[in-house]
């Protein structure tokens, strides 16, 4: 067997290690590494050493692709590396900045890449790599992009192939990272993860255990970024996995309180309603609404006048990947959606996104006409700016509870509700926005209706 070249490294140069980065390090090549800490804490100088160590082992053989959501991500690991491989390399490694991949003496590569959607793909089909390392995986809202990746991990049999993942709880994939590689395993015990096939280890860190910064100074900014959402901050500072609910509703949404048995029937007295958020490659949802006149539910339970009950949900969403729909078209969605309020003994009348009510330009009229020819009737939601909704939204799910004001409770068997809503992040640059880039879906449905009903229902329930 051919041994592998070595990369040289100039003597007299250690590079030091924090504990979490020496403990990843050990972990057997065998095993794949999910690094799930904090921020802060040293993930992404134990990316670019991992790559320095498989370049080193495997010379020419070695091939890495780095992946990022967008390409402007890429600059803080460049610069990372930049530093680190020229301290180590020095003139022996070089880098070309207009296809973003290093090329090193002993033959190997390090190629830094984007990966935004499955549609990105295309970069990388039929190519082979022996190390792929995915960053910041929480702004992937779903796994289909990183999924399809695996196929391109191929190497000699002699050589371990291996997908190293980092990511902050938090952020729009918190919901799937944490249910693969967080919660199957204690931390640095190996575990088969079913979908990969594979054994992987998880890596926790935090600013904590990092040496190589001002930590009091780091803390300070971690908590001037997230003012009044202590979750997040916990998320952020402790690595703390079992923020199960993301950080725009962390203060607001309660399951004990929020979530409600699912019903027999509606009171006669209450209005419903509607409430829809149109999609075709994205899941289009709706929500039967029922706005309480004041008094005891069919549970038991009291619901002051104006309390919103989402007692029935509609979701075309492809299993596991919460953004992604089934492209069903209008007639077969508004069958669908009549179904679901017979089964109530309701209209299908109530509001939808702006957006349905444009027109198309074709004979057909617009998305809402379609809808009205096929037996469901939409109001525009008029939904203003969408502060305006979220801040209604958060002010009913607050309120949920209380014996003198409305709130909004949900169906325990609003599925994709539960699955998404909880775990939807800020929007980074907006602090104040839910995250568009997440599964919001569920969320822009729920703001409508909501908002209707700040509005006061103007149609009535007409039972059938």
């Amino acid at each position: 067997m051919r041994r592998p070249r070595k990369s040289p490294k100039p003597e007299g140069q250690p590079i030091a290690l924090n504990d979490f980065q020496r403990r990843a390090l050990e972990v057997p090549e065998e095993l794949d590494l999910f690094l799930g800490g904090g921020r802060g804490g040293g993930k992404s100088y134990a990316l670019a050493l991992l790559c320095l160590r498989h370049v080193a082992q495997y010379g020419e053989r070695a091939r890495i692709l780095y992946l990022r959501r967008t390409y402007k991500g890429l600059a803080d690991f460049e610069l990372l590396t930049r530093e680190l491989f020229g301290t180590v390399y020095g003139g022996l490694s070089r880098f070309n900045a207009a296809e973003h991949v290093w090329k090193f003496a002993g033959g190997g590569y390090l190629e830094l890449g984007q990966l935004e959607s499955a549609s990105d793909y295309a970069k990388y089909q039929g190519r082979s790599f022996t190390l792929l390392i995915v960053d910041e995986a929480g702004q992937f809202p779903d796994p289909a992009s990183l999924d399809i990746m695996r196929s391109n991990l191929r190497g000699p049999k002699d050589m371990p192939i291996r997908m190293v993942i980092a990511a902050n709880p938090g952020g729009p994939g918190h919901a799937w990272l944490a249910k693969r590689y967080v919660f199957m395993a204690a931390p640095w015990t190996p575990f088969l993860e079913p979908r990969s096939k594979r054994q992987w280890v998880y890596c926790p860190s935090t600013f904590d255990g990092n040496h190589f910064i001002d930590r009091d100074q780091y803390a300070d900014q971690l908590e001037s970024s997230c003012p009044g959402d202590p979750e997040l901050l916990r998320a952020w500072t402790q690595g703390d996995w079992t923020v199960a609910r993301g950080a725009y509703f962390a203060n607001v949404l309660d399951e004990p309180r929020n979530a409600v048995d699912p019903w027999p029937a509606i009171p006669e007295t209450w209005r419903t309603y509607l409430a829809h958020d149109f999609g075709s490659t994205a899941p289009s949802v709706t929500y039967l609404v029922a706005e309480s006149t004041g008094g005891i539910g069919p549970d038991g339970r009291n619901y002051p006048r104006g309390s919103l009950v989402l007692v029935d949900e509609l979701a075309t969403v492809k299993g596991e990947q919460l953004n992604v729909g089934l492209g069903w078209t209008v007639p077969v969605l508004a069958e669908e959606i009549r179904a679901m309020c017979a089964r109530w003994g309701v209209r299908a009348i109530g509001l939808a996104d702006d957006a349905i009510f444009a027109k198309s330009g074709h004979q057909a009229g617009s998305i809402a006409d379609e809808f009205m020819r096929a037996g469901v009737r939409f109001d525009p939601a008029k939904k203003a700016d969408r502060l305006t909704g979220w801040t209604r939204m958060k002010r009913l799910l607050a309120d949920a509870g209380k014996p003198d004001v409305p709130g909004l409770y949900i169906a325990r068997t609003c599925g994709y509700f539960w699955a998404t809503v909880p775990t939807l992040a800020r929007d980074p640059k907006r602090v104040e926005d839910v995250d568009s880039s997440g599964p919001d879906h569920a969320a822009d449905a729920v703001r409508y209706g909501c908002l209707r009903a700040d509005r006061r229902a103007r149609v009535e329930p007409l039972r059938i």
